[in-house]
């Protein structure tokens, strides 16, 4: 685990691998997150976020980019075995995830990709611009409640070009 994480750095990165096309919104977040924050965790995780483009297996629903930030934040607060529904774990998770989506949610009105995309010829790429945003902004504020909640010092200068 790296001892600090610049914000904008994982934000940028999410959004460069999404607009490069090797990667969706949700692999490109889980990426993103893996490289700037644990580079120890599984890149089967980033496997694990290949189903959730496009609103899940492209039924336009769940946006994409809410999923993969929610597989970053189960990884690090979820559960590893079954518990009980008021276990601490499982309380801890499910009020950060939450707080991803009501964040998305207040600036966004809905998770809801078909509604974000209603319109927009996406065999010509005309949702990529407003995707590949959310992308880095879900990025972004997974990491930020990462690092809050992990005690890793946030920055938030603009990244290194080298």
């Amino acid at each position: 685990m790296l001892k600090e994480v610049n914000i904008k750095k994982v934000r940028e990165e999410a959004e460069e691998i999404f607009r490069l096309g090797g990667f969706y919104c949700s692999e490109a977040i889980i990426s993103s997150i893996r490289k700037n924050i644990d580079p120890t965790m599984p890149l089967e995780l980033v496997s694990a976020g290949s189903g959730f483009p496009i609103g899940v297996g492209r039924s336009r629903c769940l946006c994409g980019a809410i999923s993969g930030a929610v597989v970053c934040l189960g990884y690090f607060f979820g559960r590893t075995r079954p518990t009980s529904p008021d276990d601490p774990d499982s309380e801890k998770c499910l009020k950060l995830t939450n707080e991803l989506q009501e964040s998305f949610r207040q600036n966004h009105k809905t998770l809801c990709c078909h509604i974000h995309i209603e319109g927009l010829d996406i065999a010509n790429g005309e949702h990529r611009p407003q995707c590949i945003a959310f992308t880095g902004e879900c990025a972004q504020k997974a990491a930020e409640i990462i690092a809050r909640e992990l005690g890793i010092k946030l920055v938030y200068e603009e990244p290194k070009v080298l």
